[in-house]
C-alpha cells in the first residue's frame, strides 16, 4: 500500500533498506535535478563533511548511505539515494534528503516528487510518495524529507523545506565545511542520460528545527492535501497522520526562504 505524504506527516518504515527516488519532468529550461544526503548526529548537524553523500561523494565511508545517480524513465528523469537502515551507525538518528536546482530556482521544475521504495523486492510500488511544492518558487534547494529513527525502527517524513542559497547554504547550516571546488558541479563528474530533454509569498517557517533564523520564533503550517498527479502510478493512497507531538530538533539558522 502506496502511502500518499502531506507535508509534516510521517509513515513508519518497515523495510530494511530504502531507496529514495527524486523525480521531476525535464522540459526546455528545465534545470538539472541532484539528490544528496546528510547524515546528522545527535546534536542535529554532521559529524564530519563525510557524512555529506553528493554528486562529488557518491557513498558514505560506512557504505551504508550512496548515491545510485541519475536514471531516464517514462515519467521523467530520476536521481536516486539508497539507505541500509538496519547498518546505519547508531550515533546517526536522522539522514536528511535533499534536492538541489543547481543554481536554479525551482519554481522552474515541474512535477517534482520524491518516492520511497522497498529495495529489497523488484518492481514494488512505492512505500509513499511526496509531491513536493515549494513555498515561494524561489528555492534553489530543498530538504524533501528525512529518514529518523524511532524507539528500534525508522520512520520517513515529508517535509519540503526551502533554502534561497543552495546546496552550498543548506551544508554551511549543518556543519559542512564547505570547499568552493568541489561544491562545484563539473557536467563531467555528473553526465545525464544520453538522451536530450525534450525541448513571492513569504514560507511558512518550518515545524522540525532545521536552521532557521535567530530573530524568528519557529512556526508551522501544513498546507492543504494535494492530489497525487495523474504521471504518479500508485494504488489509492492512504493519508499518514500527523508529525510526532514530542519531536523538537535544534534551532536553525539564517538560510530558509522567508526568514
Amino acid at each position: 500500500m502506496t502511502h500518499a505524504m502531506l507535508k509534516g506527516s510521517n509513515v513508519p518504515l518497515e523495510a530494511g533498506t530504502v531507496r529514495a527516488v527524486l523525480r521531476w519532468t525535464p522540459g526546455q529550461g528545465v534545470p538539472d535535478v541532484d539528490a544528496s544526503a546528510l547524515l546528522l548526529g545527535p546534536d542535529g548537524r554532521v559529524r564530519s563533511d563525510e557524512d555529506f553523500v553528493f554528486y562529488n561523494q557518491p557513498r558514505h565511508p560506512s557504505g551504508k548511505v550512496w548515491r545510485l545517480g541519475k536514471k531516464r524513465i517514462t515519467e521523467g528523469l530520476t536521481d536516486t539515494i539508497q539507505t541500509d537502515l538496519p547498518g546505519v551507525e547508531p550515533e546517526v538518528g536522522r539522514i536528511v534528503l535533499v534536492a538541489s536546482a543547481d543554481g536554479v530556482t525551482f519554481d522552474r521544475v515541474p512535477a517534482l516528487c520524491i518516492l520511497l521504495y522497498d529495495a529489497a523486492v523488484a518492481d514494488a510500488e512505492p512505500l509513499a510518495v511526496f509531491e513536493i511544492k515549494p513555498e515561494t518558487g524561489a528555492e534553489t534547494a530543498l530538504i524533501c524529507g528525512e529518514l529518523y529513527r524511532r524507539g528500534e525502527g525508522w520512520k520517513f517524513r515529508a517535509l519540503g523545506e526551502g533554502y534561497s542559497n543552495g546546496l552550498k547554504g543548506l551544508a554551511t547550516d549543518f556543519g559542512i565545511s564547505v570547499d568552493e571546488s568541489e561544491m562545484e558541479e563539473p557536467g563531467a563528474s555528473r553526465p545525464l542520460p544520453p538522451e536530450q530533454p525534450t525541448s513571492a509569498v513569504p514560507q511558512q517557517p518550518p515545524a522540525y528545527g532545521y536552521p532557521q533564523p535567530t530573530s524568528a520564533p519557529p512556526a508551522y503550517g501544513y498546507p492543504q492535501p494535494q492530489p497525487v498527479p495523474a504521471s504518479v502510478s500508485v494504488p489509492v493512497p492512504v493519508p499518514v497522520g500527523p508529525a510526532d507531538p514530542d519531536f523538537r530538533l535544534p534551532p536553525q539558522g539564517p538560510q530558509f526562504i522567508g526568514r
